[in-house]
Formats: structure tokens, sequence, C-alpha cells
């Protein structure tokens, strides 16, 4: 009951005090004009639903933008760690790829240094040999008899001629040279096939070098490919001359190989002895705007010097002296009234540093040098060394060794076949070389006289594996077992084996040329031979195959 009661006095109270009358009139909520205030309402709605729509629209661009940052993020990282795993595998696959070419060059350097005693490897290769006999004995001995030492009993008094006149024309050169401002010439050096007596081809040709440098007080500075420098691959064999002043050179200033900046001065050198007017330059024979000797400079130089010393001397001598080729400078002709002629070779060299390795300005009658990269770049010329070893191995061999008649053979078999087919890629340098590679690695006993056929055969088996293989290295560049005696530079000992072979490898109609005039060779090798040979009786000859 008082609960109740309670609840009934709680629901009059709230009555009371929510009734409209309690409340001032300014103060009441109810609206005047109803349906104006829910038009107005209505019209917010709506501008607040397409300000949504519109909010909604750009979170969305917005998220799809992001979406599409985030996914080419993803693949560019994606594509960079897939180029890195490529780079690591294409990295991995040249080092793998440079350790097999090294291992192959090494091994085939290794066999091609122990020749010698690899007699079973010899025997497999020789496949143009096939059906191919060389000639006995006896015949080898009647053809070498007749046709090579028949020929070549004047080379002695030949060369002996011609060295005396080419003294006495350099003499009268440098009478007629400016001391003070032209090139200063040295005496001349026999070199080749003519100094090493296998020569066997007319006419013969005497090819002699003339060391020269340049007057005071500058000097030359010589870089090889091998000197550290970065030459490119197919500039190998080949060097720079940099004529320079010889203070220069001698207190090694870093003025030149360095920028010292405008506001410094070298101490020892000026402005006015730094900067050099490009005719001086050009006075020294220098390329045009360069310190680096120029071969066509230099040549035609020499061809004026040349005829201005003949002009002086010529009173002296009943003949005439002309230059017979054009593309040889330094070919010369000596014409006598009779009608006949010799012909002998003087070509300008420059000394590197103190050896007998020379920097030579063209090779006459050789196709070794036709692809000069420019006439700043020389071709370094073994020439000396090269009669040297000849010279020394010679002492050691039997008495009439034949490995001069072998080489002999083989130019003369070469210089046959080219003349009835047509000059190849192959010259009698190649020939060289291979003998002077045979001759380090053969035993001095298997060098008698009558072991020439075998000698034959190792050389012409030697020269189809080197076709074959496309690799003929120079017998002293790279090659560390060259004789002491000779005081070779060592820095040719260590540098990278030069590939004779290495510009026909690209032109390959010239490599097909070669190979084509090789088996042509072998094959009308005993025609060619029985051609100059002398009949020999069937007896003889069985008694000399006895022997």
């Amino acid at each position: 009951m008082p609960v109740g009661l309670f609840r009934v006095c709680l629901l009059v109270i709230t009555a009371i005090v929510n009734h409209p009358l309690f409340f001032p009139k300014e103060n009441g909520t109810v609206p005047e004009n109803t349906e104006e205030i829910i038009q107005k309402m209505k019209e917010r709605e709506e501008s607040l639903r397409l300000e949504q729509l519109r909010l909604e629209r750009e979170i969305a661009d917005q998220e799809a933008t992001q979406k599409a940052l985030e996914k080419a993020a993803v693949v560019e990282e994606e594509s960079k760690q897939e180029k890195v795993r490529w780079d690591m595998w294409t990295a991995l696959s040249m080092v793998i790829f440079l350790l097999i070419e090294l291992w192959r060059q090494d091994f085939q350097e290794g066999n091609w240094q122990d020749i010698g005693g690899e007699e079973d490897d010899m025997a497999v290769l020789g496949k143009a040999f096939k059906g191919v006999a060389l000639p006995d004995k006896a015949v080898l001995a009647s053809f070498y008899e007749k046709r090579i030492l028949g020929t070549t009993g004047d080379m002695a008094r030949m060369r002996e001629m011609v060295e005396g006149f080419a003294d006495d024309l350099l003499e009268a050169l440098r009478s007629v040279c400016n001391r003070d401002a032209d090139m200063e010439v040295e005496d001349c050096m026999g070199v080749g096939s003519m100094y090493e007596n296998w020569r066997v081809r007319k006419p013969f040709v005497c090819d002699l070098i003339v060391p020269f440098a340049p007057p005071e007080p500058y000097c030359f500075r010589c870089q090889t490919w091998c000197s550290g420098d970065s030459f490119p691959p197919d500039e190998q064999g080949y060097g720079t001359i940099k004529v320079c002043r010889a203070d220069e050179d001698a207190t090694g200033c870093i003025c030149d190989k360095t920028k010292l900046g405008e506001d410094m001065l070298c101490l020892l050198h000026s402005q006015v002895s730094s900067t050099r007017p490009s005719s001086e330059m050009e006075d020294l024979l220098c390329f045009k705007n360069t310190q680096y000797l120029d071969a066509d400079q230099v040549m035609k130089w020499f061809q004026i010097a040349v005829t201005k010393a003949w002009n002086r001397i010529s009173h002296k001598y009943e003949f005439d002296l002309s230059f017979s080729l054009l593309d040889s400078p330094g070919a010369l002709k000596i014409k006598f009234k009779s009608g006949k002629s010799i012909a002998f070779n003087l070509t300008p060299v420059v000394q590197y540093e103190n050896s007998d390795v020379y920097f030579i300005s063209h090779f006459p009658r050789s196709s070794l040098a036709a692809d000069i990269p420019s006439s700043t770049h020389w071709f370094l010329t073994f020439a000396v060394y090269e009669r040297r070893f000849i010279q020394l191995v010679s002492k050691t061999l039997p008495a009439n060794a034949c490995h001069v008649s072998c080489l002999q053979i083989l130019s003369f078999l070469h210089g046959k076949q080219c003349s009835l087919t047509g000059p190849s890629g192959l010259t009698n340098y190649h020939l060289k070389t291979v003998l002077l590679h045979l001759l380090q690695t053969r035993p001095s006993q298997d060098w008698a006289p009558e072991k020439l056929e075998a000698r034959l055969q190792d050389m012409l088996k030697f020269l189809e594996k080197c076709l074959h293989e496309k690799k003929l290295y120079h017998f002293f560049i790279g090659n560390g077992k060259v004789p002491a005696e000779l005081g070779f530079p060592i820095i040719f000992q260590r540098a990278e084996p030069l590939n004779l072979f290495r510009p026909f490898v690209l032109r390959r109609d010239i490599y097909r040329k070669m190979v084509d005039t090789f088996h042509e060779m072998l094959r009308n090798m005993s025609a060619l031979i029985n051609e100059y040979t002398v009949h020999i009786p069937l007896a003889h000859t069985n008694g000399i195959r006895k022997e």
C-alpha cells in the first residue's frame, strides 16, 4: 500500500512539472512553418548525400592509385631481383667460360712447348697427308743440290755489295741533313732471309733496317701493347712512339699527367715550354696536333733525304738508283748499264729502349702489317733476335744440319704453289716461325742431315695443326724459354702469347684460301720436286736406301 501511494504521488508531481504553462512563451520550440523547415532539411540531406558520394569516389580513386603504385613497386622489385639473378648467372657463366678458355690455351701452349716428346700426337695429325708421299732421301738431296744450292751461290757477294753502297748512301744522307733539326740516322743492319741464308727465290732482295733518333734536346718515349697501357686486341704487336724533351723524360714531372688548376704553375716547366707549337711537332715528323711519331711522315722525310743523298754521290757510280715500288717507300733498285738490276729495302726503324727490338714503319712485300690501325701505330720487329737465335742454335747442331734446308725447301714449294694458284695469307715468316718452334723443342741430334725427310714432315704437320686450330704463336712473345744468352727483354717474355693467325679468324675468305693453298701444295709436292730433280738411277737409289 505505501508503495502504491508513492507511485501515484510521483506521477502527479511529474505531470505538474512538465505542464506547458510552467515555461515562458519566448522559449517555445514549436515552429510556426513546419513544411518550409522540412523542405530545407530534405535539401540539406540531399546535399550531404551527394558530398558523401563524392568523398567515397575520391577515397576509391586514392585506394586504386595506391594499389597500382604498390603493384608497380612489387613488379619493379621483382624485376630487380630477377635482373640481379640474371646478372649473377651471366657473370658466373662468363667466369666459367674464361676459365675453360684459359685452361684450353694453357693446355695447347703446353702441347706446343712439348712437341718434341709427343710423337703420338704428331702421328694423329696430318690428315691432309693421307695419300701424299714425300720424295725419298735421294730425290730430296738431288733436288736441294740442284735447285737450292745452285741458285744461292751469289748471295754473299750481293750482300757485300749492297751493304757497302748502303753505308755510302747513309753517310751522304747525314751530310745533307740539318744536324740541329733533322733526325739522326745510324748505321744500317741486315735482317731477314738473305742474312739468315735461307732465301731461295729470285730476285734476291736484301732487307736493311736503319735506326734513327730525334735531334737534341728531344728523345723517343716508346709504349707497347704489353707495357701496362690499354691496347685493344687488334693492336697487339703494335706500339706508339711519343716525341718528348729529354729533360721531361729525365725528371719525370707529373705536370703533364695531372690537372694542376688555373692558379697553379709547375716550377720545372713553364707554360711556354709545356705547350709547343703544332708546327714544331710536325717538323719532328709527328702526327698533326699530337706528339706521336707518324710513320707516313717518317717515310716521306726518308725518301726525300735518300733522294738528296743520291744526288750528292751519284757521280761516283756507274749505275742508276730509283724507288722500285710505290707502296714500299724504302724499296730501292740499282740499275746497271748492262740491264741487270739489284733490289734492296732500306727501312727506317726506332729502337725500343736499349734492346734490339725495333719499331718498324712498314714491312716490305709482307702482309704482316697490312691492317695497321693508324699511322701512329708502329709494328715491332724481332728480326735481329731471330737471326741471333738461329746462329746460336746452329752452333749446337750436327755438321751440315738440315734445319735451313727444311725451311728453304718449304719456302720454294710454297712460292711455286702461289705462282700457280695466286698468293695466300700464308707467308715465309709463318714458315720461319714454325722452324723456330721446332728448333727449340727438338733435340739437336734430330737435325742431322740424314733426317731431312723426317724434319720436313714435322714442319708440314706442325703447320697443318696450326692452320686447323687457327693458332700460330709468335716465337718470342710470351715464350719464357728464350735462351738467356740472347739478352731478350723480359717484358715480352712475360706478355701474353701473340697469335699470328688471329687476323684470319674473322677473315674466312683469306683463311680458306690459305688452307686450300697449303693442301694443294701437299698434293703437288712430289711433282714440283721431281720437276727440278735430275734423273737418279734406280740402283743408286736402292743403295742409298740400304744405307
